[in-house]
C-alpha cells in the first residue's frame, strides 16, 4: 500500500478520488492515525450529494462515526490503481537487486525511471510526476 505522506502529496497535486468498493482510505483526524478503511457495500458506503461525496459507516454501533466527508478522508491507492492512473505512460516496473522497486514511464518520447522501497510509492511517484508536469 502507498505511504500516507505519498497519498497527501497526490491529493495536495490535485489527485481526485471518487470511492468504490474496495478502496482503502485513513480519516485526517486525531485520534485515528493507525486506522485503515475499506469502502465496501456492507459497511461504508460512498453517498453522491449536490455538496459532494459523502461516506456513510452502516452498522458503526462501536463507535459514534455515521458519516465523514470525503475531504476528511485520505485515499490510500493500490498499486493496481496507480498503474491505471498513469495509463498509456506506463512502460514497465521492475525489482531492484538493492531492494525496491523502479516504474518507468513515457512522456513525449522521453523516458524516466522512479524508484523506492515499495512498488506502490514508486508507482505514486512516477504519477506525482505526471500530475506536476500537466499543471
Amino acid at each position: 500500500m502507498i505511504s500516507v505522506e505519498n497519498a497527501r502529496v497526490l491529493r495536495e497535486a490535485g489527485l481526485h478520488w471518487h470511492p468504490v468498493s474496495g478502496d482503502s482510505f485513513r480519516i485526517e483526524r486525531p485520534d485515528f492515525d493507525s486506522d485503515v478503511f475499506t469502502v465496501s457495500e456492507m459497511t461504508i458506503e460512498a453517498h453522491e450529494f449536490d455538496i459532494g461525496t459523502i461516506l456513510g459507516f452502516n452498522g458503526t454501533t462501536e463507535w459514534a462515526l455515521d458519516s465523514l466527508a470525503l475531504e476528511h478522508a485520505l485515499w490510500l491507492p493500490r498499486e493496481d490503481q496507480l498503474r491505471e492512473l498513469l495509463r498509456g505512460t506506463f512502460r514497465s516496473l521492475h525489482r531492484l537487486a538493492a531492494a525496491g522497486y523502479r516504474v518507468e514511464v513515457e512522456v513525449a518520447g522521453e523516458s524516466t525511471a522512479f524508484d523506492a522501497a515499495d512498488a506502490s510509492d514508486a508507482y505514486g511517484a512516477a504519477l506525482l510526476a505526471l500530475l506536476t508536469r500537466s499543471a
